[in-house]
């Protein structure tokens, strides 16, 4: 379980580097009406898409190793061309094009006025319409099937590569709890840095790992 979750750590660090996200989960926080409410919603909302992704994609994954003798052909193809939305992801934002993947900017103008249920349907669709994130969570799927672990086992690296990719979603929304008169103060200034810096976070972690994955996927297909 300990070597899987190592092998995860960087698809997990792909799927937590995304300012978008923890900028609508940090005006949700600090919208005086239902925000904590509704930024859970919207944690939910992406959880269950996943969950659902991994019960469906699990079983379609299983069965190719099973007939393939457990060769990952499906995993590595998938670093493949997860290395290459990657890698346009930098090549856009280095020539300062937006990204397709990103949600309608007039989501962000909706949190305002979202009800609970829109906030987990945003963020169902938050995953649902952006594919980056989709063959993120499908390459996880397969380097945990490839893994041959067994189902209960394979089941809670799953959860835990869910848990893992949000965390940083969760982690805002703790401090929401846990301190709630100086959380304002807290998210704002993150919410601020992220938007000065998003784009070279963007850049950066898009080209590092956009290489990464695909020199992995290469050598996974030439084995």
């Amino acid at each position: 379980m300990g070597e899987v979750i190592v092998l995860l750590l960087p698809f997990i660090i792909g799927s937590v580097v995304v300012p978008l996200e923890m900028m609508m989960i940090i005006l949700l926080l600090n919208n005086p009406r239902q925000g904590l409410g509704k930024a859970m919603a919207l944690v939910a909302g992406m959880t269950v898409v996943r969950l659902l992704q991994g019960i469906v994609f699990g079983l379609i994954f299983s069965t190719e190793a099973e007939q393939s003798g457990g060769n990952g052909t499906i995993a590595s193809l998938l670093m493949v061309v997860l290395g290459i939305l990657l890698l346009i992801t930098a090549y856009k934002q280095w020539r300062s094009e937006p990204d397709a993947d990103d949600p309608p900017p007039k989501w962000l103008l909706m949190l305002d006025s979202m009800t609970i249920l829109k906030a987990f349907g945003i963020g169902a669709g938050l995953v649902l319409i952006n594919g980056k994130i989709w063959v993120f969570t499908l390459t996880a799927i397969g380097v945990i099937e490839e893994a041959q672990l067994g189902q209960p086992s394979s089941s809670i690296a799953f959860m835990l590569y869910i848990l893992l990719a949000q965390s940083l979603l969760l982690l805002a929304i703790l401090v929401r709890i846990l301190l709630p008169n100086q959380s304002k103060t807290v998210l704002e200034a993150i919410s601020v840095w992220l938007t000065r810096n998003s784009r070279p976070i963007v850049l950066v972690v898009s080209l590092v790992f956009g290489v990464l994955f695909f020199i992995q996927g290469v050598v996974g297909l030439l084995k």
